[in-house]
């Protein structure tokens, strides 16, 4: 008889410093996700892009499961999950898979750093209310981001938790289906694993935290090389650092055949991090600091300069729509320089509106109420409009189709300006050449993000500068006003500790 498998996810990591909260429509809409699914379009719609549903569904295929798929929703990173949106998809998620019947084995595609308007872990509380409804006996098993804030609850509650490897996140399919031969692996043995769960005394900042550069690279090949023999699965997950919930933070899970194989590797694992503690830190430059070097090195630069826009990065809570940049950019005179993407609904209707070859007087952006932000008032030419309907083929969508709903490139000077509806973190280059920007044929490119970019834009890269233009997404979490987090927790790599009277 062939295994009944069930399949679902739910996707969102919590900024809790966020100026907008994920409602019910933006896990509908999908953002840079595919839109909210049920039943077999889980597994259609799924099919071939970089999703952990994705990798775990072929999985299944391959070794003959009956799959069950029952939902799966994702929205862009923002501040809390709004209540009613938590609600009713987790009650979907749990009704739908009880009224699947017998099960030998769940597949969930989670985050990890979920925080909803009326609780703090968004994962915990779902497996533990999906443990309920199952029972004791039916093995569960999660993929999961590597910005996973991993809970006590998560790891009581699920028989193996799998993070990816990899940031930017090439592997989220992969990891799919490490997470899904995880769980044939338990439903043949038809005994859990032994655990280990361990929690690391310090935040990381996520600019810091690439596996493209070290120490995450070391510390992720690490990881890697432990699994094999008694040990069954390690994990490594450098947590989101602005979520205030004692959870936040970098955590180790792994699974063994015996205690001693799961400790053995956990222990390693930590301390490998704990050495790496004073390596996770980076240069970065304010915005016109930031503008005037890519302008130095452009001189001479064969392939664009890059400019990570990180404290306005959407696939970290912001909502895109900052203007230190482009203000840096047009103030410095650049010259071949193009930013995206500037997340202003009306911005983008105003140029429809107009038509190509328009001049438009507009406030553009800036009006999410971001301390040192302000919407920028210029004149743009409308060049292009676009639809926002597009394929994103780089390695990071892995062929994903967005839609960025009406869209635009807006030009002041020489400074071009992707102007979307819709938010997705730019971490393709086909979310420029949809309204017409070649990338390989600019200066200096300046991106709404922190390192998911780098995936599809490396190649292209005479080098990568890191901004702190004002955003919501401090590039050091040492500098959020936390109130609730574990006492004794390193704010930033080597920094203050914080205390619970300090917040107060």
């Amino acid at each position: 008889m062939p295994k009944r498998v069930a399949l679902a996810g739910f996707l969102h990591e919590t900024n809790t410093f966020a100026p907008t909260k994920a409602r019910m429509a933006d896990f509908v809409q999908g953002g840079g996700y595919m839109p909210l699914v049920r039943g077999q379009d889980v597994i259609t719609q799924g099919k071939g892009i970089n999703l952990g549903i994705s990798g775990a569904a072929a999985f299944g295929e391959s070794v003959g499961w009956d799959l069950v798929p029952v939902l799966w929703a994702g929205a862009i990173p923002s501040a809390h999950v709004c209540k009613d949106a938590y609600e009713s998809i987790t009650d979907a998620i749990i009704s739908g898979i009880v009224a699947a019947g017998p099960l030998d084995g769940i597949f969930l595609d989670l985050h990890g750093a979920m925080v909803a308007e009326h609780l703090d872990d968004g994962e915990g509380r779902l497996l533990m209310r999906l443990r309920a409804a199952v029972g004791p006996d039916v093995p569960i098993a999660c993929a999961l981001d590597l910005h996973g804030n991993i809970t006590q609850d998560m790891v009581e509650a699920a028989d193996v938790l799998v993070g990816f490897r990899t940031y930017p996140h090439v592997d989220m399919a992969d990891t799919g289906s490490r997470a899904a031969a995880q769980l044939e692996t338990l439903m043949v043995r038809g005994a859990p694993f032994a655990k280990a769960f361990r929690r690391l005394p310090f935040l990381v900042p996520i600019a810091w935290q690439s596996t493209r550069g070290q120490p995450g690279g070391a510390l992720y090949d690490l990881v890697t090389t432990l699994e094999g023999g008694d040990v069954a699965s390690t994990s490594f997950f450098f947590g989101f650092p602005a979520a205030d919930f004692p959870g936040c933070g970098p955590t180790v899970v792994t699974y063994g055949a015996t205690q001693q194989a799961a400790d053995g590797a956990a222990d390693t694992i930590e301390s490998a991090v704990l050495d790496a503690e004073p390596l996770l830190a980076g240069k970065t430059y304010d915005a016109d600091a930031g503008v005037i070097e890519a302008m130095r090195i452009a001189q001479t630069a064969t392939r664009p300069v890059i400019i990570a826009d990180t404290q306005d990065n959407p696939g970290a809570g912001a909502d895109s729509n900052t203007t230190g940049m482009l203000r840096a950019l047009v103030r410095q005179g650049a010259k071949r320089a193009a930013l995206g993407n500037m997340v202003d609904p009306a911005a983008a209707a105003a140029a429809h509106a107009a038509g190509v070859g328009a001049q438009i007087d507009i406030a553009l952006g800036g009006f999410s109420g971001i301390a040192g932000d302000a919407p920028y008032e210029a004149r743009f030419t409308v060049e292009t409009l676009s639809d926002g309907k597009l394929v994103a083929s780089g390695p990071f969508y892995g062929g994903a189709h967005l839609d960025m709903g009406p869209s635009a490139c807006l030009r002041i000077d020489d400074v071009r300006v992707v102007v979307t509806s819709h938010k997705a973190q730019m971490a393709d280059r086909e979310m420029y050449r949809f309204v017409g920007i070649e990338p390989e044929a600019q200066a200096i490119l300046v991106n709404k993000s922190s390192v998911h970019f780098r995936a599809d834009f490396d190649p292209i890269a005479e080098v990568i500068l890191t901004c702190t233009a004002p955003g919501p997404m401090p590039v050091s979490p040492a500098s959020l006003p936390f109130t609730n987090l574990r006492a004794g927790m390193r704010l930033e790599p080597l920094g203050r500790v914080f205390q619970p009277q300090d917040a107060a």
